[in-house]
């Protein structure tokens, strides 16, 4: 193989794609998105715009005040027949969407099935649930008084709740939901950059040879030169729009953090604003014993970040967004040199995405069990490796399966890059001819 001619076709391919519109505008907006991704929900669930009033018709007087408005429900106590009131909520100039009817009783258990919602438009769960929630808590309170129970009593034994502290065996805090969430967008990171980048392969590929640019490349370099070039120069594509994104990542939340979250006073001066405003009833103890808890969780916090190898980490992500691009990317490119058109990719796609899919499927099982048999050879099986290893690794693997897991992932790419090297030289000049499995494997034996 000629060096020479290939690093041009990387540099080729580095140059066109990272000067592309698209590239700037993804690299800049990246970041941007998947922070909305994150924030954009929180806001929307915790804004709306609709506000229902629910008119409360009690005839047993046993929930008088008992149901608490809140910004998405207004509860307001009405008098009157129940006829009446639905006919009046009819008109759609009223402003009462719904009517919740509590029949007259003398027995409050029998209201557990007893109480009936009208609405014009359906309420939503949360609604209900917060309805729900108010009637069953007034039966056990009446359920509570009639057998002669202390609530208060009965409450301060049931809410009991229990907190394990994880440690390492350096004393260090540790968290497995951190460890988790690292787990988890790795492989997820390593999920998307594969389909992406892959089939940026597949579709470059079948481009130059529907415009029979190949024709002409061809005649410079070899087929296995081209193919290989195309794939590193779009891996170091991909590299340089993640470090991009990691740089621009952190500078965004940098300058978030400093404009939101900066302390502007030293803990006196905050003291000294809040304590005027503090109720004499509760001491300021009070407020230094909550402050000191808020501290204390962020020291364990930071001390649980502590713990997580954060080098080791992204060398290890490196390397198997790596491994597991060039092993996939090469079967891209292989499918992409042996059609025509992107609806012909359909029936090969299917046999190299499924390991892919099956990764993502089975990692909410590899987290539940991060050292089982399950996870172990998923984690060796070139096909797999890159995203359920990358889900372990934070868990903490043993050294001697991360280097097998890496030596057989090298070993895979080589096998790949092989068999997709066999069909590329063949079918990347094969033009208008429907390709089939059967052809596909009379490629890979063909001498010549």
């Amino acid at each position: 193989m000629n060096l020479n001619k290939a690093s041009l076709i990387i540099r080729r391919e580095y140059l066109t794609r990272v000067r592309k519109k698209s590239f700037i505008i993804m690299t800049i907006l990246g970041p941007l998105l998947m922070g909305g991704v994150i924030v954009v929900p929180y806001f929307v669930s915790s804004v709306t715009d609709e506000r229902r009033t629910i008119a409360v018709l009690d005839e047993s007087h046993l929930f008088v005040e008992k149901f608490k408005s809140d910004n998405t429900v207004n509860f307001i106590y009405v008098d009157g027949s129940l006829d009446s009131l639905r006919k009046q909520s009819s008109n759609s100039n009223d402003k009462i969407s719904d009517i919740l009817y509590i029949p007259a009783t003398d027995n409050i258990a029998v209201l557990s099935h007893g109480i009936t919602l009208y609405s014009n438009t359906q309420a939503s769960v949360n609604i209900i649930e917060k309805i729900e929630r108010t009637v069953e808590n007034e039966i056990n309170s009446a359920k509570y008084a009639a057998a002669k129970i202390d609530e208060d009593g009965l409450a301060s034994i049931r809410n009991t709740n229990v907190e394990i502290n994880t440690r390492d065996m350096q004393n260090k805090k540790t968290s497995s939901g951190l460890t988790t969430g690292i787990g988890l967008a790795a492989g997820i990171l390593i999920y998307m950059f594969i389909f992406i980048y892959g089939a940026l392969v597949m579709r470059g590929v079948m481009e130059e040879k529907t415009n029979r640019i190949v024709e002409v490349i061809i005649s410079s370099v070899k087929p296995f030169e081209l193919m290989l070039g195309k794939i590193i120069g779009v891996a170091l594509v991909g590299l340089t729009q993640f470090l991009l994104w990691i740089v621009l990542t952190f500078g965004i939340y940098a300058m978030v953090s400093s404009v939101l979250f900066r302390d502007k006073m030293n803990d006196k001066e905050m003291q000294q604003m809040i304590q005027p405003h503090i109720n004499t009833a509760v001491p300021m103890q009070s407020f230094d014993s909550a402050y000191t808890q808020k501290n204390n969780w962020g020291a364990e916090l930071s001390d649980a970040f502590s713990t997580i190898n954060f080098p080791v980490i992204v060398g290890m992500f490196l390397f198997y967004f790596l491994g597991g691009y060039l092993l996939y990317s090469a079967l891209f490119a292989a499918i992409g040199a042996a059609v025509d058109s992107e609806t012909d990719t359909q029936q090969f796609m299917l046999p190299i995405t499924i390991p892919l899919i099956i990764s993502v499927v089975m990692v909410q099982f590899v987290i539940l069990n991060p050292e089982g048999t399950v996870a172990f050879w998923l984690s060796m099986i070139p096909f797999t490796s890159p995203i359920i290893m990358m889900v372990r690794i934070p868990f903490g693997v043993d050294v001697w399966q991360v280097l097998l897991s890496m030596a057989l992932l090298i070993l895979g790419f080589i096998g790949t890059t092989w068999l997709a090297a066999k069909i590329y030289r063949t079918g990347i000049l094969l033009y208008g001819k429907k390709v089939n499995y059967r052809e596909l494997m009379r490629w890979l034996f063909y001498k010549g």
